[in-house]
Order: C-alpha cells, then sequence, then structure tokens
C-alpha cells in the first residue's frame, strides 16, 4: 500500500494571524502592519480574518534572506 494513497493532493498548513506571527518570531502589530503594507501576501476569510499558507509565511523568509533586508520598523518619536 502505497504512503500516500492520494500524491497529488498535499495538505496545506494555514495560519492564523497568531499563528504566522509565533511562527515568523514577530508580534502580532508586526504581521498585520506587514500585511497592510504589502509586504506579506495572504487572505481574508469571509470574516475578514487574516489566513495564511506555509508556503507564503515560507517564501517571506525566504525573500528576506536574498535580499539581506528587512522590513522596516515604523517607529514614533515623541
Amino acid at each position: 500500500m502505497p504512503e500516500n494513497p492520494n500524491p497529488g493532493h498535499e495538505h496545506q498548513l494555514v495560519f492564523t494571524s497568531s499563528q504566522a506571527a509565533r511562527y515568523l518570531g514577530v508580534s502580532l502589530a508586526t504581521i498585520r502592519r506587514w500585511t497592510d503594507a504589502g509586504y506579506l501576501t495572504g487572505y481574508r476569510t469571509p470574516g475578514g480574518q487574516r489566513r495564511f499558507s506555509r508556503e507564503q509565511l515560507d517564501g517571506f523568509i525566504d525573500s528576506l534572506q536574498r535580499t539581506g533586508e528587512r522590513p522596516k520598523r515604523h517607529t514614533q518619536v515623541a
């Protein structure tokens, strides 16, 4: 019997914003900023919640490593 009975259909992990933040080692607010700024792509559920595939998150990490850049932080001056 084959190990994967349906090799053409792979299970794809989906992360919530909080899970994506933990996966990337950043805060939830950072995930929101990166998504709003277009640095990190994902999609929204019909209820408006952000979702990210593992492939999207890994691609984001790879793009940072290739360019050697990190998204700029938005800082406030008091």
